[in-house]
């Protein structure tokens, strides 16, 4: 099955919920909606669904328009970040439940339901009740009565958000495995870049109700074609310094000047915003190119097993996704890399001049 959406919009009490997302699903794809709270991602899986209808626009199914077809009329199913299951059913009756309320016969209800929880690996708990599992075990039950009727189409509003990191790691391996062998369209929406990442397929980011970008994953990830899409498909978000080209020298705030090198030159002469990801960032030299820059340290932020470290000059910010744990006093003064031939360029209208080892068309 195939699912396209035409120009569809949706507005609640005069606010626009989504604004003209034209999007494309092909079968056996596994796609991404990537945005932050409130961006639209799950108005945009209810409307897919059938559960809300658009103010304007088409939703195709295999060419058919089911724009106003409801949810029963659908082969869909969706699975939320809230484990819903039914307390008072096994485990094995919540994930036979919509093939009994299908009028599938009882021979076929057993084979299923065991391939599926066998796929899962919840099939020593099928008689347990969804209280007498963990976490994740309640999960995995929910997203096995999703799909055991072999919906066309199977929605993931953050269905991992609520497990620990280890069970994400888990599932996410799991469910790239899972659709391979499929031909469902999966949609699945998530606020964390690294969790896009990690899944592939297709990402579509999402802001405000609109569709900044859609592509696979690493094409997106690797050439997002606005600041903004550059923004939201990096965790932290992607830092940003005004600057500028001229001759043979860049200069950033016109603070700090540095040759002009070979992966830059094609840009051309003008005002720009330099980007670069935290992750490129280090406290050591690594290239030829490096740009060494004199900062001090606002925080050291230990997560675990890494450091965002978040330091500052008198003319920007930036911030440092580091392995390992670095712990810094505030206001410390250190020196930190940049390579220079990992750097975005975009231009003064916010667009993609140049994405490190291509370069982009520029608009006039």
């Amino acid at each position: 099955m195939s699912l396209t959406l035409e120009h569809v919009s949706r507005t609640v009490e005069g606010q626009t919920w989504i604004d003209d997302a034209c999007l494309s699903f092909e079968p056996g794809s596994f796609n991404v909606l990537l945005g932050r709270t409130l961006s639209g991602k799950t108005s945009l899986m209810r409307l897919m669904a059938g559960l809300d209808k658009p103010d304007s626009g088409r939703i195709l199914m295999n060419g058919v328009d089911v724009t106003q077809r409801p949810v029963r009329l659908r082969n869909v199913s969706m699975v939320y970040q809230q484990f819903i299951n039914y307390p008072t059913m096994t485990v094995f009756e919540n994930i036979a439940s919509p093939l009994r309320q299908g009028g599938v016969s009882n021979e076929l209800i057993q084979s299923k339901v065991l391939e599926t929880a066998k796929m899962l690996r919840i099939e020593k708990f099928l008689q347990r009740y969804p209280l007498e599992l963990s976490g994740g075990q309640q999960q995995r039950t929910a997203m096995a009565r999703a799909l055991v009727k072999d919906a066309e189409l199977i929605l993931f509003d953050e269905p991992l958000v609520n497990l620990d990191y280890k069970l994400r790691e888990e599932l996410r391996q799991e469910m790239r495995e899972l659709f391979k062998a499929r031909h469902t369209i999966a949609i699945y929406a998530t606020t964390e870049p690294n969790e896009a990442l990690a899944l592939g397929g297709t990402t579509t980011i999402l802001h405000e109700g609109r569709v900044i970008q859609s592509g696979k994953s690493s094409e997106v990830y690797h050439q997002p074609q606005s600041v903004l899409a550059a923004e939201l498909f990096s965790e932290p978000p992607i830092n940003l310094m005004p600057g500028r080209i001229a001759g043979n020298e860049v200069s950033f705030a016109n603070f700090v000047h540095f040759p002009l090198n070979v992966d830059l030159r094609p840009v051309g002469e003008g005002e720009f915003r330099f980007g670069v990801r935290p992750s490129h960032i280090s406290l050591v030299p690594s290239n030829d190119d490096d740009l060494e820059l004199a900062v001090t340290v606002e925080v050291a932020e230990i997560s675990g097993s890494e450091t965002f470290l978040h330091v500052r000059n008198e003319h920007f910010l930036l911030v440092l996704h580091l392995p390992g744990v670095h712990e810094y006093d505030v206001d410390a003064p250190i020196r930190i890399y940049i390579p220079t031939h990992k750097l975005f360029v975009f231009d003064a209208q916010g667009r993609l001049v140049q994405a490190p080892g291509r370069r982009i068309a520029r608009v006039a």
